[in-house]
């Protein structure tokens, strides 16, 4: 089986589709492959499906969701007398497994190298660190379960799949950056910083690229914008970290140079 969240949700079984079109069942299927390999109780599901709204048939309708899903894995199937689909979603005491092989889902691949990726930044080596944080990212297809109508329980494990994403990016950037490769950035963090527009992390790291291309003032400019939306959306001022960053641009202050990578990013106004 082949399991692919990171996205619209494709999921097969022998190169069959096993998704179904129906609402319900899809996050029922999503959540089970979110966890595969895992049991997810009766209850858990049934709070995805339902909230604290439950009907009184709330388990029994849940068997039948399990039930369509069962009848697609074996139409799937159906060339493998071998395996039968109750052997690929497991009923378990108290709930239900999707069986996959490992490696097979996207998830838990991006988790993986992220993962490493965060191992190799950490230890400096940011050639590693940018090279594994891109292949990650690369697994991503649109936002995780673009395609299903998420109830509680699935939006919290796309948020912290989201927050993941999000740290994994913000590492390959500053990887980046450590290697000289600010000129490649701007195009890319002026997207993301247009699409976050409160990220102060983005920002600094598109106004140290700004800089370093010889473009103080549009780093400058990139400072006031964020101040501004967050003056106006928040009631806030940037953080001190940022401001430290403005100074530091102000006075062109050497160690903003990339003449030492792991001092020249913007760790150093971070504390």
């Amino acid at each position: 089986m082949d399991v692919k969240v990171l996205g619209p949700v494709c999921i097969d079984q022998q190169g069959t589709s096993i998704v179904p079109s129906a609402s319900k069942p899809r996050q029922v299927l999503a959540l089970l492959a979110l966890r595969a390999d895992r049991v997810v109780t009766v209850p858990t599901l049934v709070e995805e499906l339902w909230g604290a709204e439950a009907p009184r048939s709330a388990a029994t309708t849940l068997q039948t969701y399990v039930l369509q899903l069962r009848r697609l894995i074996g139409a799937a199937l159906a060339d493998d007398p071998s395996r039968q689909a109750k052997d690929v979603l497991v009923t378990r005491h108290g709930g239900y497994l999707l069986e996959v092989q490992p490696g097979r889902i996207d998830a838990e691949e991006f988790n993986q190298l992220a993962a490493a990726g965060r191992r190799a930044y950490e230890a400096g080596d940011d050639h590693l660190a940018s090279d594994t944080l891109s292949r990650a990212l690369r697994l991503w297809r649109g936002p995780a379960l673009l395609d299903v109508r998420a109830g509680r329980v699935l939006e919290l494990d796309v948020l912290g799949l989201e927050e993941t994403r999000m740290g994994a990016l913000e590492r390959r950037i500053e990887a980046d950056l450590r290697l000289g490769r600010h000129g490649s950035l701007i195009g890319e963090l002026r997207v993301l910083v247009a699409r976050y527009p409160m990220h102060e992390n983005l920002c600094m790291q598109l106004m140290l690229a700004f800089y370093r291309c010889g473009s103080a003032w549009r780093a400058l400019e990139s400072f006031h914008q964020l101040r501004n939306t967050l003056n106006r959306e928040l009631g806030l001022e940037p953080s001190g970290r940022v401001h430290r960053l403005q100074q530091a641009i102000l006075r062109s202050d050497p160690a903003l140079d990339l003449e030492s990578p792991r001092d020249a990013s913007f760790d150093r106004f971070v504390a």
